[in-house]
């Protein structure tokens, strides 16, 4: 099926899951995939409801000020535009590889519109990157051709290959160290009817992603043109999008998350997205613009949330109708202090890179504290035993049934087949975390596989420590990973974050280790304290890998507990 029956087929999915917004027991058991054989989501979906439709498809609000506002028509007649130029001029073709490394800016969306027409691979790359992590994405993924910001450039002179360079944010070409640069510009003047040149295939490969490096070497995970784009009909869901709608998410180009949010969902729903560009977080001018412009849905890390409950967020007189957040758990003492301003509840999702959400709390749905929510529709999610790995475990490693595989999976980690089969072993993608499902089929995330410790032989979460830390109103952020300890085997040592008007230093130590005894079990109790940055990736993830190996070195600076007693 291609054309405008895989385009029914699509939207007929979408319509089901629209009608059932508010009810997950007729969404989970009535769902089913579309599964076309041929679908190209730029030309079958995004093309035909931009026809004639000149409601807003992006909108962008500098930090001056200055606004951008590009209909659903005028981005169809856009990237036909780039996809034309591209073609025509630089002789981009099926399967080739383009390396997109722009900001929050109308020809990151233009540039995946084209991409997708062409049935180019597209490897997303913030511009936080640097040289040396350039160099491994354009080997690694092959890229043939690569669009940057003209600013980025020079980023590109110490990275060798034969790809054609395209400079976005000027009207003449620029030099370098390879050659001159071609002006993205240029491509407006082309022809914005676009021809493709053969049928898109549903397995057809469309992005491939660089994972944010936590614990090792980024994976690159590839997907098609139906994983990410129909998978995030169950994101769409749990976010609770509805035509109309204008979406806020805060997320930086590159990461698989702004695909989630900034592309896929929004659109599968026919809603806006906004966009607030900053320099500097300013949770005051971030929730003005919200109220100017009517922001309906909004997502955000917990980083964020985390910076937001710092201020008034009374301040918002219209807080948005749904709010949710992903790329971490949330802490529950976030999730209440925006019940308490906004009259709203933060629900929580969970997912990879590697998939749509594959567990929410969406709206409608009864909220649990401290829970992730249940399966999205489509998504059939055990938990496998530790021991065995088999499925049906109270508390084990998450993973989805692939007997009948759900859409919003990747193909695998391309160029490395024993990771892929790893992942995929014994009929189920295996995610790496660990949960457990309560008796209404409710999941709590407890951690990452190689994350959770244990203290004194029993098995410690640091996400519950976590949590537990946020609770206190000195703490801003926290991270919990084991210390080598001579009698229990390891205890759980906090690195610490401080809000505003509090000061590292034994009197804060002390107040932290005594709230620790109150609100946690013995053997959960951190036992040390150190007041510090987080690691994190260029994603915003924190570093745990880099803490434990901080941590295993021994540090002068940390409190310990049994100073205090």
């Amino acid at each position: 099926m291609s054309g405008s029956g895989a385009t029914e087929q699509f939207r007929a999915a979408r319509d089901f899951l629209l009608r059932h917004r508010e009810d997950y027991e007729t969404a989970y058991e009535g769902f089913t995939w579309p599964r076309p054989d041929r679908f190209n989501w730029a030309l079958d979906w995004f093309d035909t409801i931009a026809a004639g439709n000149d409601r807003t498809a992006l909108h962008i609000v500098e930090e001056d000020g200055t606004d951008t506002r590009l209909t659903f028509a005028e981005m169809s007649d856009r990237s036909g535009r780039v996809a034309n130029w591209l073609r025509d001029t630089h002789g981009v073709r099926a399967g080739d590889r383009i390396l997109v490394m722009l900001g929050n800016q109308a020809e990151l969306w233009e540039t995946a519109l084209a991409a997708m027409k062409l049935r180019a691979v597209v490897i997303p790359a913030t511009p936080l990157l640097g040289p040396a992590d350039l160099r491994d994405r354009v080997e690694r993924g092959r890229a043939r051709h690569v669009v940057v910001r003209a600013a980025d450039t020079a980023k590109f002179d110490s990275v060798p290959g034969d790809y054609r360079r395209i400079a976005v944010g000027g009207a003449h070409a620029v030099g370098g160290a390879h050659g001159a640069w071609s002006p993205y510009e240029d491509a407006y003047a082309a022809d914005g009817a676009f021809t493709p040149d053969g049928p898109t295939a549903a397995t057809d490969p469309l992005l491939l992603y660089f994972t944010s490096g936590t614990t090792a070497r980024p994976k690159l995970v590839e997907h098609t043109h139906t994983s990410y784009p129909i998978g995030h009909l169950a994101t769409m869901y749990w976010i609770g999008l509805k035509p109309g709608d204008v979406h806020l998410n805060i997320s930086s180009p590159g990461w698989a998350k702004h695909a989630w949010s900034n592309l896929f969902a929004p659109w599968n729903a026919e809603a806006t997205v906004f966009i607030h560009n900053y320099t500097r977080f300013d949770a005051a001018r971030l929730m003005a613009e919200m109220h100017r412009h009517g922001v309906t849905s909004f997502c955000a890390p917990p980083t964020v949330w985390r910076m937001l409950i710092q201020a008034d967020l009374t301040a918002l007189r219209t807080p948005p109708r749904e709010v949710v957040a992903a790329g971490e758990p949330l802490n529950p003492e976030v999730i209440a202090a925006v019940r308490r301003a906004w009259g709203v509840t933060i629900r929580d999702g969970f997912g990879q890179t590697e998939t749509a959400v594959q567990v929410s709390n969406s709206p409608g749905q009864a909220l649990k504290p401290g829970s992730m929510g249940r399966p999205s529709p489509g998504f059939r999610v055990e938990l496998l035993d530790p021991v065995t790995g088999k499925p049906g475990a109270d508390e084990g490693e998450l993973a989805l049934d692939l007997s009948a595989r759900p859409v919003g999976v990747m193909t695998g980690y391309h160029g490395d087949p024993e990771r892929t089969a790893e992942a995929m072993a014994d009929g189920y993608y295996r995610t790496g975390d660990i949960g457990r499902r309560d008796a209404d089929g409710y999941l709590v995330f407890v951690g990452r596989a190689d994350d959770v410790f244990k203290a004194s032989d029993y098995k410690v979460s640091p996400f519950e420590l976590e949590s537990a830390l946020l609770e206190h109103e000195a703490v801003a952020e926290a991270a919990v990973v084991p210390a080598p300890d001579p009698v229990r085997l390891a205890v759980p040592k906090a690195y610490v974050v401080l809000a505003d008007g509090w000061e590292p230093g034994p009197d804060t130590a002390k107040a932290l280790f005594a709230h620790s005894r109150a609100v946690l079990a013995p053997y959960q109790r951190v036992r040390r304290i150190e007041f510090a940055d987080l690691p994190k990736t260029v994603s915003g993830k924190i570093r745990r890998i880099e803490l434990r190996e901080r941590t295993a070195a021994g540090s002068a600076d940390e409190y310990r507990e049994e100073d205090f007693r």
